[in-house]
């Protein structure tokens, strides 16, 4: 562990097991592999995203855990939005095939996730905190996207499939 003074501050508040639950997600999700002579880091959502129709599902699900653990230690509504926006982003180019599949080696929604988090647990006091109905709005909002990413591939695709059998 770093001993930067902001990663003493944040350990030193309750925090410190959430956090590094959460960390270690991030790192799985998006940096678990480096490529050897770069910092260019391979995580499991990237390859989950390979899976059609299903694997940007299952990345959607891990990276909602790491929003859910913020709401619960109580992140404001705005940083939740913008950890929300992150996935969403994620989620909706993921689902584009290959385009899709190459975004998501670059885009590290769980690392920039995992940023705001921190940045937040520095000054907790500073900002106004997310409330119970916020959290179950944007959980519905999340099962929507869910629910897109899976219609999504598969109208791209029987549309591709229609074009080229020409029926």
């Amino acid at each position: 562990m770093s001993n930067s003074p902001n990663k003493i501050y944040i350990e030193s508040d309750g925090y410190a097991p959430t956090l590094k639950r959460l960390r270690q997600i991030s790192k799985v999700l998006d940096n678990a592999i480096t490529i050897p002579g770069t910092q260019v880091g391979i995580g499991l959502d990237p390859l989950l995203g390979l899976i059609p129709v299903g694997g940007d599902v299952l990345g959607l699900i891990f990276s909602l855990y790491i929003i859910i653990e913020s709401a619960r230690l109580g992140i404001s509504r705005a940083t939740l939005g913008r950890m929300v926006v992150n996935i969403i982003i994620d989620a909706l180019v993921g689902a584009v095939p290959m385009l899709g599949d190459l975004f998501d080696f670059a885009w590290k929604a769980n690392n920039y996730n995992l940023t705001l988090l921190e940045d937040y647990v520095k000054s907790p006091g500073e900002k106004k905190k997310a409330d119970q109905g916020f959290i179950i709005l944007f959980i519905g909002g999340l099962f929507l996207l869910s629910i897109v990413l899976i219609a999504l591939p598969v109208i791209i695709i029987g549309m591709l499939w229609k074009a080229l059998t020409g029926s």
